[in-house]
């Protein structure tokens, strides 16, 4: 059996502006009355890119094709004096403080984040700068897929006996990169989560992961230099047309074959699973994943009506939510999904232990149970 590696502390850092939907309504009246001719409504519109009889993607989306928001509720993104990394090094700080951890305890930090605020060069050396790090800091990227991806270097890396406690912290400042102006961008939200992997007794932790590239959504979306009237040039990310079509496909081709092959390397079925962590960039996604896979709704969570979509936050966002309410327990077998456009798409199986979790960011947890939500007013 291979030596116990898991996660020990998890914790989350969210912005404190809430935006919903009459910001939008407010604000931006006449991108909402072409709402059906914008880049929400282009992407996540009906594509027909399956033979199977069910079209399961089509079905859960259906009831949000009349909501120029496509389900989204409400979304947390920074106000004045706050950035992603301000968000980071919070999270990473509160993880420690879970965990009971000084910084000197750590020896490796893994950082991700759609985008940094050190484009170009990452937050991963900054980090270890102000949280006083004596361990090396590395930077990586893979898209909304960053949290898995990281928690499989993190566990691989301290399995070997190269590291003993990494800290992974991922990031996500949506709201810098999206125009307000682009309904695309009303779907995204800001947030950070980090978590430290260490040693865990033998037969908890992580057992087993699987992960396939995403390259059939290359040029799906992608990040463009925009200049603003009056403004210094930002990057922007935008969609082409046919990104909704090429991101259900791979939706619908990754989710069975990186979930399977999780369970089949951890020795375990997808019937003995106790609770499913679906990242959830879309209203419908975890309702998705679980007919998909026949998994019932309420072995599965669904932040989205809280935070929409943080990226690489989402994985690490909903398995707080879902050990905070007691939904997962010690002992439990979780799964853990992500899909990233461009990137990777993965699961990973582990054996829930007793691990310390950082402050809520909201002080109503999310409700029970996924994907029995439909659209709201607000």
């Amino acid at each position: 059996m291979k030596a116990g590696v898991g996660i020990r502390a998890l914790a989350l850092a969210y912005p404190e502006t809430v935006r919903t939907n009459d910001y939008f309504r407010t604000n931006h009246a006449q991108v909402l009355a072409e709402a059906q001719q914008k880049s929400l409504s282009r992407v996540w519109s009906p594509h027909k890119t399956t033979e199977s009889a069910r079209d399961i993607f089509n079905e859960e989306m259906a009831p949000f094709l009349d909501d120029p928001f496509r389900g989204t509720v409400e979304r947390r993104v920074l106000g004045p004096g706050e950035s992603v990394y301000s968000l980071e090094l919070r999270a990473a700080r509160e993880a420690l403080a879970a965990a009971a951890m000084t910084p000197g305890d750590v020896d490796l930090l893994l950082c991700t984040s759609l985008l940094p605020q050190a484009v170009g060069i990452g937050d991963a050396a900054f980090l270890a700068k102000d949280l006083g790090l004596r361990g090396t800091a590395w930077n990586f990227e893979s898209a909304c897929s960053g949290a898995l991806v990281g928690l499989q270097m993190a566990c691989s890396l301290v399995r070997s006996g190269e590291y003993r406690n990494a800290l992974v912290v991922v990031g996500c400042s949506y709201s810098q990169n999206t125009m307000e102006t682009d309904s695309l961008g009303w779907t995204c939200g800001d947030g950070a989560a980090a978590f430290l992997v260490s040693s865990v007794p033998e037969g908890s932790g992580v057992l087993g992961f699987k992960s396939l590239h995403t390259a059939e959504t290359c040029g799906s979306l992608y990040y463009e230099m925009v200049a603003e009237a009056d403004q210094a040039p930002r990057m922007f990310l935008k969609a082409n047309p046919q990104a909704g079509k090429s991101l259900k496909v791979v939706s619908e081709s990754s989710l069975r074959a990186s979930c399977e092959g999780a369970a089949q390397a951890a020795g375990v079925s997808l019937e003995q699973i106790d609770f499913f962590v679906f990242n959830t960039p879309l209203a419908w996604y975890a309702s998705f994943c679980a007919k998909t896979l026949g998994v019932s709704l309420e072995r599965t969570i669904n932040t989205f009506p809280l935070y929409a979509n943080v990226g690489p936050v989402l994985m690490p966002t909903n398995l707080y939510h879902a050990a905070q309410a007691g939904r997962i327990k010690p002992g439990d077998l979780v799964l853990l999904y992500t899909i990233g456009s461009v990137s990777s798409a993965g699961a990973a199986v582990l054996r829930w232990g007793e691990v310390a979790l950082g402050p809520s960011p909201v002080a109503e947890p999310p409700p029970v149970g996924a994907g029995h939500w439909r659209p709201g007013a607000r």
